[in-house]
């Protein structure tokens, strides 16, 4: 059995043994006791115990509760494959930004790349980690001020942290935010500066129609008003002529959506865009 540091525990209480004297303590043995009469030794000390012959060891490096986790850097951009080699963006590990308004289906089809890819991978939601905000939370359906402004970039740089610490020890990201083109120092730059340069944005766009009638299948401060979602549709039309690459799903379910953005993206690992 393992001791803490320092002397073992003294062995436990016996009749005899106490402070004292006692029935056990013989007229030759009282006589020892300094003052006594007939005394001429030293005072008598009970003899220390040598330390125990194994010290504690400590935890094993790969003890459950003791792993060393690399810290979290800047995403680099990803190394361009061999002209013969097929980039498959399925078995690589990737940072990717969904981008999109509100009912284009950026969280769905986020979930589903990740739980289908080859490699381990995170999907992190700008609005999920908005929403840890329980008290005080700032929703800017009640109108947009400081406040709601500070809460969403603290979300954007804690998705960026978390994106960055996932990557560094191996596991791939999808991170999914309506980010507006002409904000690029708020929107783009901001995720740029929080993940690092090897992010890879893609947009998704489906017609005003189609996001129109996924928004009104949604619930709670996620729903928006027509006249909201038709304005940042408009919004998002700013990124066409970005050089972004954009999805159109409006005719694409889930899987079709998600099979599309791995086309894309193994473009984009093999020539990555300029951002």
């Amino acid at each position: 059995m393992q001791h803490a540091v320092g002397s073992p525990l003294p062995p436990p209480h016996q009749p005899g043994h106490g402070p004292g004297p006692g029935p056990a303590i013989a007229g030759s043995q009282a006589q020892q006791q300094p003052g006594a009469p007939g005394f001429t030794g030293a005072p008598h000390h009970p003899p220390v115990p040598p330390p125990h012959p194994h010290p504690p060891v400590p935890p094993h490096r790969d003890t459950t509760g003791h792993v060393q986790l690399p810290p979290g850097g800047p995403v680099a951009v990803p190394s361009p494959p061999p002209a013969q080699a097929h980039a498959d963006p399925s078995a690589t590990t990737l940072a990717v930004l969904l981008i999109g308004p509100a009912g284009a289906g950026k969280t769905s089809v986020a979930k589903y790349w990740a739980e289908c890819r080859r490699v381990p991978t995170a999907h992190i939601s700008l609005d999920d980690v908005r929403e840890w905000v329980r008290s005080g939370f700032a929703d800017p359906q009640t109108g947009w001020n400081d406040n709601s402004e500070a809460q969403y970039r603290l979300a954007r740089r804690t998705c960026g942290f978390a994106a960055r610490n996932f990557l560094a020890n191996g596991i791939s990201c999808i991170l999914d935010d309506a980010v507006f083109p002409d904000r690029p120092v708020v929107g783009l730059g901001g995720w740029k500066r929080h993940v690092g340069p090897g992010l890879l944005p893609v947009v998704l766009l489906p017609g005003l129609e189609i996001v129109l009638e996924r928004n009104a299948q949604r619930s709670g401060n996620r729903r928006l008003t027509d006249e909201e979602v038709a304005r940042i549709h408009g919004r998002m039309a700013g990124w066409y002529g970005s050089g972004l690459p954009i999805i159109d799903n409006s005719q694409l379910d889930v899987a079709g959506t998600a099979q599309v953005l791995d086309d894309v993206l193994a473009r984009a690992i093999a020539s990555p865009p300029q951002w």
